[in-house]
């Protein structure tokens, strides 16, 4: 099973809002359960260098099965796999990417989000995905 393109539609929609609320265009990409992409939006504005880090945060969540930022304490320098951020293509350690998860909570898909600080992103992505934004 998968994320649905109107489940998609409806979290880029929400990060979109947030996103504006903050004042920081964002790149929001959803991938689905195999790491693909479903649903893209760059707002208006948002840095064209991270069209790519959100997709690679989507990615680094489903692949890794949980947020980017958990990646970091592995790849980090002295950590057990440095560099794992350079495999599978290319993964991003950073906050503002999430697992999406069904109601019996099988990883179904993820959503990544770029264009401000990573804490900024982590917020947004949070947000567009009904959590607290900390």
């Amino acid at each position: 099973m998968s994320i649905n393109l109107d489940t998609a539609q409806a979290v880029i929609d929400k990060a979109r809002a947030h996103s504006a609320a903050i004042g920081v265009p964002m790149n929001i990409a959803v991938v689905d359960a195999g790491g693909h992409l479903l649903a893209f939006a760059r707002m208006d504005g948002a840095i064209l260098g991270s069209i790519d880090i959100a997709l690679a945060k989507a990615k680094t969540s489903i692949l890794f099965n949980g947020p980017s930022e958990n990646l970091w304490e592995f790849c980090k320098p002295g950590g057990p796999a440095p560099a794992t951020e350079l495999t599978n293509g290319g993964l991003i350690p950073y906050a503002g990417g999430l697992p999406v998860r069904d109601q019996n909570g099988t990883l179904i898909g993820a959503v990544g989000v770029s264009g401000g600080m990573p804490a900024q992103d982590g917020e947004v992505v949070r947000i567009a995905l009904g959590e607290d934004a900390r």
